[in-house]
């Protein structure tokens, strides 16, 4: 699903969305994403820890963007859509319990969500807080990835302060870490 008409009016993000087919995404996708009047507006599941620290996932060799670390997140798909609205908590939790095992249901969202736009990308970022250290949910988390045939994620990774930002992370990670350390 991509979105394809947006506004920002009084703090809430209005769009339609479009249905589109994988390869074609992918070859927007490799091509740098040339205007073509659609954004791949997603939500992203910014795990916080007891301890302060967030923790992000490391895509797979496998994978469309191996090697990147970011939030659990992923473009709605077509199972997101509720009633007809995507619905980008729906996405934003089945897209944590598919990549990491953590259950959404034990973690509390921060009211609001954290849009950045970057380019064509727009991400929706909801921070979930969780009720353990970023220990406990790091092993809970790997156990998954162990526990899967061919997981998405090839490690998780624990993100505490600005010392821990990478250049494998994308802009709205890097971002959103940014301003949630400075605390803006």
């Amino acid at each position: 699903m991509l979105m394809h008409r947006h506004e920002l009016a009084d703090g809430v993000l209005h769009g339609q969305f479009l249905e589109t087919d994988y390869a074609s995404f992918a070859a927007w996708r490799d091509w740098g994403m040339p205007a073509a009047g659609v954004s791949d507006c997603f939500g992203a599941a910014a795990v916080l820890s007891t301890d302060g620290a967030f923790l992000l996932g490391e895509m797979g060799p496998h994978t469309f963007n191996a090697g990147q670390i970011y939030f659990p997140c992923g473009t709605p798909d077509p199972d997101d859509i509720v009633g007809n609205k995507v619905d980008l908590d729906v996405s934003i939790r089945r897209e944590l319990k598919e990549e990491t095992g953590i259950d959404p249901a034990a973690l509390t969202p921060e009211p609001g969500w954290t849009m950045i736009v970057d380019g064509p990308m727009i991400a929706q970022i909801k921070v979930l807080r969780a009720k353990e250290a970023s220990a406990v949910l790091r092993e809970r988390a790997l156990a998954h990835l162990a526990s899967e045939r061919q997981p998405e994620l090839s490690n998780i990774c624990v993100v505490r302060g600005l010392q821990d930002v990478t250049s494998a992370m994308p802009s709205f990670v890097t971002s959103f870490l940014a301003s949630r350390f400075s605390g803006g």
